[in-house]
Protein backbone atom coordinates (compact mmCIF):
# COMPACT_ATOMS: atom_id res chain seq x y z
CA UNK A 1 0.00 0.00 0.00
CA UNK A 2 1.12 3.54 -0.72
CA UNK A 3 0.29 6.78 1.07
CA UNK A 4 -1.50 9.62 -0.67
CA UNK A 5 -2.15 13.17 0.48
CA UNK A 6 -5.52 14.71 -0.21
CA UNK A 7 -4.73 18.40 -0.50
CA UNK A 8 -7.80 20.58 -0.12
CA UNK A 9 -7.82 23.90 -1.94
CA UNK A 10 -10.43 26.58 -1.41
CA UNK A 11 -13.87 25.98 -0.01
CA UNK A 12 -15.75 28.17 2.42
CA UNK A 13 -16.11 28.28 6.18
CA UNK A 14 -19.65 27.62 7.48
CA UNK A 15 -21.66 30.82 7.88
CA UNK A 16 -23.27 29.81 11.18
CA UNK A 17 -23.36 27.08 13.83
CA UNK A 18 -26.17 25.13 12.15
CA UNK A 19 -24.32 25.06 8.84
CA UNK A 20 -21.13 24.10 10.71
CA UNK A 21 -22.86 21.06 12.25
CA UNK A 22 -24.13 19.98 8.83
CA UNK A 23 -20.66 20.33 7.28
CA UNK A 24 -19.01 18.40 10.14
CA UNK A 25 -21.61 15.63 9.84
CA UNK A 26 -20.76 15.26 6.14
CA UNK A 27 -17.02 15.04 6.89
CA UNK A 28 -17.57 12.53 9.70
CA UNK A 29 -19.74 10.36 7.42
CA UNK A 30 -17.08 10.44 4.69
CA UNK A 31 -14.29 9.49 7.12
CA UNK A 32 -16.43 6.54 8.30
CA UNK A 33 -16.94 5.56 4.64
CA UNK A 34 -13.21 5.43 3.85
CA UNK A 35 -12.50 3.86 7.27
CA UNK A 36 -9.19 2.01 7.61
CA UNK A 37 -7.74 3.81 4.58
CA UNK A 38 -7.21 6.90 6.74
CA UNK A 39 -3.61 7.27 7.94
CA UNK A 40 -4.03 10.83 9.25
CA UNK A 41 -7.35 12.68 9.26
CA UNK A 42 -5.32 15.85 8.81
CA UNK A 43 -6.44 19.34 9.62
CA UNK A 44 -7.25 22.69 8.10
CA UNK A 45 -4.34 25.09 7.55
CA UNK A 46 -4.10 28.42 9.34
CA UNK A 47 -1.73 31.32 8.86
CA UNK A 48 1.05 30.92 6.31
CA UNK A 49 4.18 32.57 5.02
CA UNK A 50 6.00 31.68 1.79
CA UNK A 51 9.77 31.45 1.92
CA UNK A 52 11.69 31.78 -1.33
CA UNK A 53 10.09 32.45 -4.70
CA UNK A 54 6.67 34.14 -4.63
CA UNK A 55 3.60 31.97 -5.11
CA UNK A 56 1.80 31.21 -1.89
CA UNK A 57 -0.21 28.01 -1.85
CA UNK A 58 -3.99 28.23 -1.79
CA UNK A 59 -4.16 24.92 0.10
CA UNK A 60 -6.63 24.96 2.99
CA UNK A 61 -6.08 21.52 4.56
CA UNK A 62 -5.04 17.91 4.09
CA UNK A 63 -5.75 14.25 4.83
CA UNK A 64 -3.42 11.24 4.38
CA UNK A 65 -4.82 7.91 3.16
CA UNK A 66 -3.38 4.58 2.09
CA UNK A 67 -4.37 2.93 -1.17
CA UNK A 68 -2.98 0.41 -3.63
CA UNK A 69 -2.38 3.03 -6.32
CA UNK A 70 -3.42 6.48 -7.56
CA UNK A 71 -6.60 5.14 -9.17
CA UNK A 72 -7.70 3.59 -5.86
CA UNK A 73 -6.85 6.79 -3.95
CA UNK A 74 -8.93 8.83 -6.40
CA UNK A 75 -11.84 6.38 -6.01
CA UNK A 76 -11.72 6.79 -2.21
CA UNK A 77 -11.96 10.56 -2.65
CA UNK A 78 -15.07 10.52 -4.84
CA UNK A 79 -17.54 11.33 -2.04
CA UNK A 80 -15.33 13.83 -0.22
CA UNK A 81 -17.45 16.76 1.00
CA UNK A 82 -14.91 19.42 -0.02
CA UNK A 83 -17.84 21.59 -1.14
CA UNK A 84 -16.98 24.20 -3.73
CA UNK A 85 -13.24 23.62 -3.22
CA UNK A 86 -10.82 21.32 -5.02
CA UNK A 87 -9.16 18.12 -3.87
CA UNK A 88 -5.75 17.15 -5.29
CA UNK A 89 -4.50 13.59 -4.81
CA UNK A 90 -0.71 13.35 -4.41
CA UNK A 91 1.31 10.18 -3.90
CA UNK A 92 3.96 10.42 -1.20
CA UNK A 93 7.31 8.99 -2.24
CA UNK A 94 9.29 6.69 0.03
CA UNK A 95 12.29 8.20 1.76
CA UNK A 96 15.65 7.14 0.43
Amino acid sequence: MKNFVYLYIGGEMPKNAAEGKKVMAAWEAWFREIGDSVVDMGAPFGERKSIGAPGASKATGYTVVKAADLKAAVALAKNCPVGNGTLEVLETMPQM
